[in-house]
């Protein structure tokens, strides 16, 4: 299939990374199928990338091994290196458009919009997540600094085509054995390295298609918490999101049915998510909704 012709017939494919035992397989197929339920067109293909064979998963969806290269225990960690393997050439077809999420991402809406940030072959888009932003600043930046600043993001969610974006993982792999691994500071993570090796070509997601939900909702000041939730236009965003993605360890998924109204959360720098209308407006029935469908489907209701 050549990229015009899936262009054209509006296919893409959808691949997940899933190693240890953080996520079960149940949890992959909710997202799998919330994807197919609430997208269109839906996902010609969905590759998971794991790092063992694994049971139970759907049967519309096909498994990759993870390359051995990142699978070694500094690539499992904070840093989540063993997340570069989407760019290992051969391993995700290159025959279209691609759209990565974490299995911790939340779908509400038609998250095959995001393909549509897409200027090129060789965009890659990903959330921002420092203060100067993707851009034509920022690729000035990183010229002018030969690559010692440069503007970061988030690979929660990433936007991007195989066919043009081999070289993040080779020259990872370069890099590596160069300087062994996290040998310099773009390799500490797999997002810095993306932002870092791909800066010309990088992409903010933008805030009113997809979110993290720490970044989003999570503030350290109850007042301001408040504040933000009793705007309107606020709301409005809200309630359109396509996506939002949990950070994992912190804030669980499935616990939050469990929380209380008004119940908070604080996480290790301090943000507080308030389990509430009043502080999360029309996210808290969202989020609820997602869960309780992923429970009803693990009981087969």
């Amino acid at each position: 299939m050549t990229e015009s012709t899936a262009r054209n017939a509006g296919l893409w494919q959808l691949v997940l990374v899933l190693w240890g035992t953080k996520y079960p397989i149940a949890e992959v197929n909710h997202l799998i199928a919330t994807v197919r339920a609430r997208t269109s067109p839906c996902p010609a293909r969905i590759l998971l990338l794991t790092d063992r064979p694994r049971e139970g998963l759907a049967a519309d969806a096909e498994q990759r091994a993870i390359p051995e290269f990142y699978l070694r225990p500094e690539f499992l960690t904070g840093g989540c290196q063993a997340k570069l393997c989407i760019f290992e050439a051969g391993l995700v077809p290159d025959d279209m458009p691609t759209l990565f999420l974490d299995i911790d991402t939340v779908v509400f809406g038609n998250v095959a919009q995001l393909l549509d940030l897409m200027h090129s072959q060789k965009t890659v888009a990903i959330f921002q997540s420092a203060i100067l932003p993707f851009g034509a600043i920022a690729r000035m930046v990183h010229r002018a600094t030969n690559g010692r600043k440069y503007a970061r993001g988030n690979s929660s969610i990433v936007v991007y085509h195989p066919a043009a974006c081999g070289h993040i993982a080779a020259r990872f792999r370069e890099m590596v054995a160069a300087h062994g691994p996290n040998g310099r500071r773009p390799m500490i993570a797999d997002e810095r390295f993306l932002s870092w090796v791909n800066q010309p070509h990088m992409r903010a997601i933008p805030r009113r298609m997809a979110v993290k939900l720490p970044t989003e909702i999570m503030l350290p000041w109850r007042w301001l918490i408040y504040l933000r939730g009793a705007m309107p236009w606020v709301h409005r965003r809200w309630s359109r999101l396509l996506a939002i993605t949990l950070p994992g360890a912190e804030v669980k998924g499935e616990a939050l049915l469990a929380l209380r109204d008004g119940a908070e959360i604080v996480d290790r720098k301090g943000r507080r998510l308030i389990w509430s209308k009043r502080a999360i407006g029309p996210l808290k029935a969202m989020l609820e909704g997602y869960y309780h469908d992923m429970q009803n489907r693990k009981e087969g209701i």
